[in-house]
């Protein structure tokens, strides 16, 4: 009891004292929860990528310039980025079943309007729409496989559910090539709708409820959820702002607006986390970051996905314009790292509970870091089997850390605080993706994304990253993981 009476009395020895609640679903109930849980986290990961290839024929149909259409990602990336927080602290309170239907609920009439919408701000306003919806699907996400699962499967259920997130943040272009080639934009979002209507109906009956009642003092006030917002909504704008000034090498007068827009940004989250260490029970979780291990996981986190950005985007580049590959080629040389991690994730969700996650996750990233050097090494004209080998290198690395890192996330705090728990997780992966990709924005500004300079700079800048991430893991060993 020392730990409650330390960080969070009131709320920790509630849960302490609470009934002990059932330890996930029987097998059959336990697979139709999952196949519900993968098949809606895998629609709202994939719309993050999927509109890449087809914002060309966007901006021509709509009448819109090539930098306006970018609001097409960034709508529903912001949207996303502003309430996953309040979304996960909402599943806390009413449930997480109900979240996640109203999530996805909202996910599926923003799609139906991405599909009519005859203009841009409608376009980027129906993409705001889907991201709100994803909010809720993202936010809960990982609170309800842990209440799926029980304890001695859990990882597991988290090794395919990060699997599924992996696979489907790479899977995008590959998706909207394949239905490019046979139909028009619009039908990138009809896809869902059949498919959403099918998890809304098997989700009422088959996702399990909560089975804790909500922490003491747990509430959603909404000056906290509009603070929130406001913070990642500035950071995230200023932060792609300055990607976008560095990229274009515009001059000093639009990168100090950048700037200023972040700091307004930290302005506001400097109030906003004072305000949450005063709360019981806060929106934006300190609490949990009181937690050694936790906090730990979410910089290794961020770092990792940080690593996987800058990577993801410049191999593209080094492939087509330095190494002279095609299309088809690049596509299937790509392949590779999700190969690996589909390939790892059976062993390592095996491996968790019996091997500490901070070694697994360490050793991941060591990999993954010498992986991503190897690749930066390779000479001006590679072989397709020396791309290959490095590619599933980093694959199996990713893959190795990704699981473990979060099932200490989930479960290092106690079961009242899962949703919280979840929002962090999706939280920390999104912000190592935008932080990554202005690093290589910065890099592309004095080094050419087409000679291969460039590219070979941001892989370097990658492994380092990922090294960083496996220190970062690894220090988790110090600290005794406490379990609820």
């Amino acid at each position: 009891m020392d730990y409650c009476r330390r960080y969070s009395p009131c709320v920790l020895q509630k849960e302490q004292q609470a009934p002990p609640a059932a330890d996930g679903l029987p097998a059959p109930e336990r697979y139709r929860a999952m196949a519900v849980i993968i098949l809606g986290i895998a629609l709202s990961v994939l719309d993050g990528t999927i509109m890449n290839l087809a914002l060309p024929a966007i901006a021509r149909d709509l009448d819109a310039s090539a930098s306006q259409s970018i609001w097409v990602i960034n709508a529903y990336q912001l949207a996303i980025l502003a309430f996953l927080l309040p979304c996960a602290t909402l599943g806390d309170l009413v449930g997480y079943r109900r979240v996640y239907l109203g999530g996805l609920l909202l996910f599926t009439a923003g799609s139906a309007l991405c599909m009519l919408a005859g203009s841009l701000p409608a376009l980027a306003g129906a993409r705001a729409l889907q991201g709100l919806g994803s909010a809720g699907i993202m936010g809960v996400n990982a609170a309800l496989v842990r209440l799926t699962y029980p304890s001695h499967l859990l990882g597991r259920g988290i090794a395919l559910n990060s699997v599924v997130v992996a696979t489907s943040s790479v899977a995008g272009p590959t998706v909207a090539a394949a239905v490019l080639s046979v139909a028009s934009w619009p039908w990138l979002f009809a896809l869902n709708l059949p498919l959403c209507a099918v998890v809304l109906l098997a989700g009422r009956s088959a996702l399990p409820r909560n089975t804790m009642p909500p922490a003491a003092g747990a509430r959603l006030p909404w000056l906290d959820v509009a603070l929130n917002a406001l913070m990642f909504s500035l950071v995230f704008l200023g932060v792609d702002a300055l990607g976008a000034r560095a990229g274009g090498g515009q001059g000093a007068a639009a990168t100090a607006a950048a700037a200023g827009m972040i700091a307004a940004g930290l302005a506001v989250g400097v109030l906003y986390l004072r305000r949450q260490l005063s709360q019981p029970v806060p929106l934006f979780p300190v609490d949990l970051l009181r937690i050694p291990v936790f906090a730990l996981s979410m910089g290794t986190s961020v770092a990792a996905f940080c690593a996987q950005m800058l990577a993801y985007i410049a191999l593209p580049f080094l492939m087509l314009d330095g190494w002279g590959r095609s299309h088809l080629e690049t596509g299937l040389l790509i392949t590779a790292w999700p190969l690996g991690i589909v390939a790892v994730a059976p062993i390592t969700g095996r491996l968790i509970g019996r091997w500490p996650g901070g070694l697994l996750g360490g050793v991941g990233l060591a990999i993954m870091a010498v992986g991503l050097a190897l690749l930066a090494a390779l000479p001006a004209q590679p072989s397709s089997t020396d791309i290959v080998w490095r590619m599933a290198l980093c694959g199996i690395g990713f893959g190795l850390f990704q699981s473990p890192n979060n099932h200490i996330i989930i479960t290092a705090g106690p079961a009242g605080r899962s949703g919280a728990a979840g929002g962090m997780l999706g939280t920390a992966r999104l912000t190592g993706q935008s932080v990554g990709a202005v690093l290589l924005a910065i890099v592309f500004s004095f080094a050419s994304a087409h000679d291969g300079r460039g590219p070979v700079i941001a892989l370097g800048l990658a492994a380092c990253f990922a090294a960083a991430a496996s220190a970062f893991s690894v220090l988790r060993l110090r600290h005794a993981q406490r379990r609820f």
